[in-house]
């Protein structure tokens, strides 16, 4: 069985992630969407909360599982039994960090390899943060993010308000 992950702090998932899962599934047995408990970002959600809008996001794909994680990614991986790190690339600034950090994973893991994703087209403007600050002001972020992802978020704005 081919097992890949694709981690990332997705906070919130995106419509941009989501469009790498599903693509990802379709060279894999199993992706699991690994979820980081980052203690260097101030996430808006808590991981459990990002564990929860992902899994809804990710109800209808069979052969994806929604796990959350702290520590070295690829132990993660080897703890999934995954061969593979999936990660998506916007632009060319995305390129050279996840570069560097699969040369990192490489040399901490040499049997798991890093599959690089371009993202759509239609996706590659959106990031996390960008869709944290237009909901910060009120900006319309629905074809961003899954309807329960966008509702999650303006909850979490009104409550700061």
């Amino acid at each position: 069985m081919r097992i890949a992950i694709y981690p990332g702090t997705f906070d919130p998932v995106t419509n941009g992630h989501l469009d790498i899962v599903k693509r990802a599934a379709e060279f894999f047995d199993e992706v699991v969407v690994a979820v980081a408990k980052d203690s260097n970002k101030i996430t808006l959600f808590s991981l459990e909360e990002r564990i929860k809008l992902l899994e809804a996001a990710t109800k209808d794909l069979p052969r994806v599982k929604v796990r959350g994680f702290e520590g070295l990614t690829v132990e993660f991986a080897r703890q999934c039994g995954a061969t593979a790190i999936v990660r998506g690339l916007r632009a060319l600034h995305d390129f050279e960090y996840e570069f560097q950090l699969a040369l990192i994973n490489k040399k901490l893991a040499s049997d798991i390899e890093t599959i690089f994703l371009m993202t759509n087209s239609e996706y590659s403007f959106i990031s996390s943060s960008s869709i944290k600050w237009a909901a910060s002001l009120k900006g319309d972020i629905s074809e961003f993010v899954p309807e329960h992802v966008e509702k999650a978020i303006l909850e979490k704005y009104q409550k700061t308000l």
